[in-house]
């Protein structure tokens, strides 16, 4: 089962959760168009504490191609993670950014909502590399980033109706991850909200994190 963690902030976070078996390290990182974005240069920090066994993702939640293909270039990820809402940025300008960087793996965040939802992650079949299923609120221009869970049925007919790797994500914690696992069947399980401290300040909390790796790879999912 692979498991997601974002967003991180520090290189010693990306260190400790690299120890820890965090199969994948993401980082939100823009020009300040959205909260908590990262700058290219501690987001380099961050990646460079990233260890060989976790792959570095870059999370962008903007539709502007031009600033993505920059970051891209600047950064060199692993993973490229597009978590704009998909009336910002097309299946086609997916294809674009494959062309432009065919060693970087693509994800592309789809919003679970309702049957369109799968028509939608139908869309970008041998387009991105990776889905990732997250919750939608009406009206955001980003996908996500909400700390809800959705149907995890849904998601599992998502997941079902496609030929990439599918990753759920959606206020995913140690304590429901499992049942999320069992339900939807999975690539991967991703945390955010749920593994941040509670301090309000959007860093990893660690003990949050080894519990929640814990409890993912307890569970039988589907694993790549």
């Amino acid at each position: 089962m692979i498991v997601q963690i974002y967003e991180v902030t520090r290189p010693a976070e990306a260190r400790a959760l690299g120890a820890m078996g965090v199969d994948h390290i993401g980082v939100l990182v823009g020009d300040g168009s959205f909260p908590r974005e990262q700058i290219v240069e501690m987001a380099r920090e961050i990646f460079g504490a990233i260890s060989a066994g976790s792959k570095a993702c870059l999370l962008s939640l903007s539709d502007d191609l031009g600033l993505i293909v920059r970051l891209t270039a600047a950064l060199k990820p692993d993973i490229l993670h597009l978590g704009a809402a998909p009336h910002h940025l097309s299946p086609a300008q997916l294809q674009t950014l494959k062309a432009e960087f065919p060693e970087v793996s693509l994800m592309r965040s789809i919003p679970v909502i309702d049957e369109s939802s799968i028509t939608l992650a139908r869309s970008y079949d041998g387009i991105a590399d990776w889905l990732l299923l997250d919750t939608y609120q009406s009206g955001d221009s980003q996908i996500g980033a909400l700390g809800v869970t959705h149907s995890w049925e849904l998601d599992r007919r998502i997941i079902e109706s496609v030929r990439m790797p599918v990753i759920i994500a959606g206020g995913l914690g140690s304590e429901n991850v499992q049942d999320a696992i069992r339900t939807a069947r999975p690539a991967g399980v991703d945390s955010k909200t749920k593994t941040d401290r509670s301090d309000g300040t959007h860093t990893k909390d660690l003990q949050k994190v080894s519990a929640f790796v814990a409890a993912a790879r307890k569970t039988n999912g589907r694993n790549v």
